[in-house]
């Protein structure tokens, strides 16, 4: 049996995220491996990031493996200066990592999953 890698996804208020990341730096709250990693304040700000355009450049990150950003670029028909701005957001959140190989940089994906969090109870 395979083992997935999953990235935690989490959907909250600004205030909410606020209470977590405090009671984490106060020791009051450990999150465990199953909770969000990366967090977004609303499912629009979710859904410009991981548009269908960007999950497709997600995908193909992780199947064709390119060996820059500009190999990226051209087998994504992307121009290259939006993709960066892309890919260099996208590294932010944790979506994805560019490691520097031989002066160029590497995109990688580190997860093959992405799970979701949204509390309906915004207080919790």
């Amino acid at each position: 049996m395979t083992k997935h890698r999953i990235l935690y996804v989490g959907i909250a208020s600004r205030e909410a995220i606020k209470r977590r990341t405090i009671a984490i730096a106060k020791g009051e709250l450990r999150p465990g491996p199953k909770e969000p990693k990366v967090w977004f304040t609303s499912f629009e700000s979710l859904g410009k990031v991981l548009s269908e355009r960007n999950m497709l450049l997600l995908e193909m990150i992780r199947s064709r493996h390119p060996r820059s950003v500009s190999d990226l670029a051209n087998l994504s028909g992307r121009k290259k200066s939006n993709l960066s701005r892309t890919l260099a957001n996208m590294e932010r959140l944790g979506l994805v990592q560019l490691k520097t190989e031989k002066n160029r940089k590497v995109p990688r994906v580190k997860f093959d999953r992405l799970m979701f969090d949204y509390a309906l109870d915004q207080a919790a």
